[in-house]
C-alpha cells in the first residue's frame, strides 16, 4: 500500500508539472535566463533613476555578472519611461469618473554577433477619480507609478528569459541571407528590431 501511494504521488506530481509547463507558467521571481545574457553591461537614459536602480538589482539577483560596456559583452539599455493619464468616462455634472493610468518602459538589448531587439513594456491601471480628494489622489497617482515601475521591472526579466528564441529567428535570418548571397550579390543584412510589447490592465479605486 505504501509504495502504492508513493507512485501515485509521483505521478500527479509530475502531471501537475506538466500542466504547468504547457500553460507556460513560471514562479514569480524566477526566470530561466539564456547564456547570452549571463553577463551584461548595463546602460541607461537616467542612469541614476529608479528604474535603472531596480534592474541592477534584478539582475544581481538572478546572478547576472554585470560589466563595463564592451563590443563582446551584451548590452541592456534602457531607453525610456514614461506615464499618462486618459479620461475614460465622466459624471453627468462633467467631472470625471474614471481615467487609465499608462506606463510605458522601453529598452534594447544587443547581443554581440546576435542581433539587436527592442522591447516595450506598456501596463495600465483603470482607477475611480474622486474630485474631493485631490491631495490623496495626487499621492496615489505617485504610489500607482512606483508599483508600475516594479512590475515593469519583472516583465523585463521575463521577456530576458525569451531573448533565446528571438536570437534563434536572428540566426535563421542570417543563414538564408548567405544561402542566397551565394546564389547572387546582394546587399548585407541588418539588424532585426524586434519590438515586444506586454500589457496589463487593472481597476481600482482612488484613495
Amino acid at each position: 500500500m505504501d509504495l502504492f501511494n508513493t507512485v501515485l504521488r509521483s505521478l500527479l506530481v509530475a502531471m501537475v508539472s506538466l500542466t504547468i509547463a504547457s500553460c507556460g507558467f513560471a514562479l514569480r521571481g524566477s526566470y530561466n535566463l539564456p547564456d547570452e545574457v549571463d553577463k551584461v553591461s548595463l546602460t541607461s537614459f537616467d542612469p541614476y533613476g529608479e528604474l535603472t536602480r531596480q534592474m541592477r538589482n534584478a539582475l544581481r539577483q538572478h546572478n547576472v555578472q554585470m560589466v563595463s560596456p564592451s563590443d563582446d559583452v551584451a548590452n541592456i539599455e534602457l531607453l525610456s519611461e514614461s506615464d499618462s493619464a486618459q479620461t475614460l468616462s465622466l459624471y453627468q455634472n462633467s467631472r470625471v469618473a474614471e481615467k487609465e493610468f499608462r506606463y510605458v518602459a522601453r529598452y534594447r538589448v544587443t547581443v554581440p554577433e546576435k542581433g539587436s531587439y527592442t522591447y516595450n513594456t506598456t501596463l495600465s491601471r483603470n482607477f475611480l477619480d474622486n474630485p474631493l480628494t485631490a491631495l490623496a489622489k495626487s499621492v496615489e497617482q505617485n504610489k500607482l507609478v512606483a508599483e508600475m515601475r516594479t512590475e515593469a521591472t519583472r516583465q523585463i526579466m521575463r521577456q530576458l528569459s525569451q531573448l533565446k528564441g528571438d536570437i534563434a529567428a536572428f540566426e535563421r535570418q542570417q543563414a538564408e541571407q548567405a544561402a542566397l548571397e551565394q546564389l547572387e550579390q546582394g546587399e548585407a543584412p541588418t539588424e532585426p528590431n524586434v519590438i515586444i510589447e506586454t500589457r496589463q490592465t487593472e481597476t481600482q479605486p482612488a484613495q
